[in-house]
């Protein structure tokens, strides 16, 4: 059985941190499918469409028929373990500090056998369900799961060494103002988090949830405005050192399309949603980064709250939406940036949020608790990107299946 984690004690600073390594990272193309499906959560293998025979490991031909039309599908889960083994010396830098590492081999239902990492709760002859995870070099492993939740589940090393659970790290919501920052600092507590610490933006003006931010033990609320580069830098130096995951929930919404906006409310708009995604990067990102294998709560994850309006424009929201995209291209960029350290960077996009900005919008609209949930079970599932509500969902399988005739039915009045 998994051991449940406790506590870690304070740092000593004369020890050694770990200094951050990966897994083996070389992957052939055709083996892009799957890391793919787990930066999204799903179990996808690629499957013939001309003998309908599973394929794993991934390759450039069917093993049955060789037929090259090969297409990842999301794929049955069940499997046995046939085998298992536990690894106790290792040449690669990054297994040699977590050993031992336990792998087996596993019958899919969909058919192939594969070779897998080990959840502590399984072993020779198990049922269990399989699941596709990032590792720290942002590739998709298999990883067998007990097919029933098991107690202290989540504190497993090896599935917590492919996630980033909230539990006993230390977390920063950027932005306490943000409707959802109530509700996601006490579903990141109830997780297990250690500290949540809350942004505050110009701490002499005064708003509704503060006090109910004050009443929540575990939470710190300190000053911090992401369009002041000082004031990003000053929390940095104060807490940088110690922030296991940023959630970064500012953002500056307006209505209005590009030709009917004021050109102030755009700037404050790419100031807010654009370049404080930039300086939150440029402060805590080296911090984070280095800490990424800084023992139980180390650094694990940078994420951004953004709209789905950065997949594909809304002209109601033209300027915002411009922001959304450019943010979301830098989120992609930083992803590149840090994956060389093994820090995970999490896009949570979500549809119209139920706040005073989206009023005249009709419903489905996003509640701030689902936004919360959906953000800390992101984090528990180790995602990169994650869909919260209806019309995100909704709005990204569109775009998958074809983006040019989203962008005419969003411009040319058929919405969302």
């Amino acid at each position: 059985m998994s051991i449940p984690l406790t506590p870690p004690p304070k740092k000593d600073p004369q020890k050694r941190t770990r200094v951050p390594t990966l897994p083996p990272a070389m992957r052939s193309r055709a083996a892009t499918g799957i890391s793919a499906a787990a930066a999204e959560g799903r179990f996808a293998l690629q499957h013939c469409e001309e003998c309908g025979t599973v394929q794993y490991p991934p390759r450039d031909a069917c093993c049955k028929c060789l037929s090259v039309d090969l297409t990842y599908k999301d794929t049955e889960t069940g499997a046995e373990v046939l085998a298992e083994t536990r690894i106790h010396a290792s040449p690669d830098p990054f297994f040699r500090e977590r050993l031992p590492w336990r792998q087996g081999s596993v019958k899919l239902d969909a058919g192939p056998v594969a070779v897998v990492h080990l959840h502590g709760d399984v072993g020779r002859g198990d049922r269990v369900r399989m699941a596709m995870k990032l590792d720290k070099a942002g590739q998709g492993v298999l990883i067998a799961l007990p097919i029933e939740r098991t107690e202290a589940m989540e504190d497993d090393p090896t599935l917590r060494g492919l996630t980033a659970h909230p539990k006993h790290r230390r977390i920063l919501i950027t932005d306490g103002r943000n409707p959802v920052a109530v509700p996601l600092a006490k579903a990141l507590l109830k997780a297990g988090a250690s500290t949540v610490f809350v942004g505050e933006a110009e701490a002499w003006r005064r708003w509704p949830g503060r006090a109910a931010l004050e009443a929540i033990e575990g939470v710190e609320i300190m000053d911090l405005d992401v369009s002041d580069m000082r004031s990003v830098t000053e929390l940095a130096g104060e807490i940088g050192g110690k922030t296991d995951i940023l959630i970064n929930t500012a953002r500056f919404v307006r209505p209005g399309g590009v030709t009917m906006q004021d050109t102030v409310f755009a700037r404050e708009e790419l100031d807010v949603n654009v370049l404080g995604v930039m300086r939150l990067a440029q402060a805590f990102g080296p911090g984070m980064a280095g800490r990424v294998q800084d023992g139980t709560n180390n650094a694990v994850a940078f994420v951004n709250v953004l709209s789905s309006y950065a997949l594909v424009p809304d002209p109601a929201y033209g300027a915002f939406s411009a922001s959304q995209a450019a943010a979301r291209s830098v989120c992609q960029t930083l992803r590149g940036e840090y994956r060389p350290q093994g820090l995970r960077v999490m896009t949570v996009y979500t549809g119209p949020t139920d706040d005073e900005w989206h009023q005249p919008l009709p419903p489905p609209k996003v509640a701030p608790s689902a936004l919360a949930r959906d953000i800390v079970n992101g984090l528990i599932e180790g995602l990169e990107d994650v869909y919260s509500g209806d019309v995100a969902k909704d709005m990204f399988e569109r775009w998958q299946r074809d983006a040019k005739v989203l962008e005419r039915e969003m411009t040319t009045g058929g919405g969302i």
